[in-house]
């Protein structure tokens, strides 16, 4: 009985927290650096509270993958290079959050993927990572991407994707692989990004954050 309404209750801080429009990033453990690209976020809430207009708080707060406060956060942004990894209470705190309504936006810094696939079936371990097409809603929000996911930053010649999870028909997940988002929302002098492909990354995270909150 006090599990059940531990979830009532958890429930309950996400379902008011909902209508609000703040993000988060996720702090996780593996020694990865999960406090990569420090300028990103901030420039994207700014490109977002301009054009598509959110009311986003500038500064993200930092929340644990194993916290409960992470509930206050409707949306919740993970990056990194290396590795990570999530202890059974940060997959339960997670995949909680997850089906209760959350979303979790994993943008892969390059050298992420293969940690957060294995931690990943530990959240999903009957679902798998799903390559979303070029009509996805996502790809067409207030800009419009028809070949899907843009490639931002150049590692290894591989080609973008976009790669989800879903749930009872809602996309819970979305993982960014081979594109570096962050790169691209990072201020112009850390990677000498040319503006156009600023600009498409900035576009990009702008779709991603309006399809969360309109969904």
């Amino acid at each position: 009985m006090d599990k059940i309404v531990f979830l009532l209750q958890l429930f309950l801080i996400f379902s008011l927290s909902a209508y609000t429009q703040e993000i988060a990033v996720l702090k996780y453990k593996g020694g990865g650096d999960w406090y990569a690209n420090p300028t990103a976020l901030p420039n994207l809430i700014n490109f977002c509270n301009t054009n598509i207009k959110t009311t986003i708080t500038e500064k993200p707060e930092i929340v644990d993958a194993g916290s409960t406060t992470i509930f206050q956060y409707p949306f919740i942004h993970m990056t990194g290079h290396g590795n990570v990894h999530f202890s059974n209470e940060d997959v339960n705190n997670l995949k909680m959050y997850l089906l209760a309504g959350g979303f979790l936006h994993i943008d892969d810094n390059y050298g992420m993927e293969p940690y957060i696939r294995k931690e990943l079936k530990k959240l999903f371990p009957n679902k798998e990572l799903e390559e979303l097409g070029a009509n996805h809603p996502i790809f067409n929000q207030k800009y419009k991407f028809t070949n899907g996911l843009p490639k931002i930053h150049e590692h290894d010649g591989k080609r973008p994707q976009a790669l989800g999870i879903t749930h009872n028909n809602r996309l819970l997940l979305l993982f960014t692989f081979e594109s570096d988002l962050g790169d691209g929302w990072e201020d112009s002098e850390v990677h000498n990004n040319p503006p156009e492909i600023r600009n498409k990354a900035l576009q990009m995270g702008a779709n991603i954050i309006q399809y969360v909150f309109n969904n």
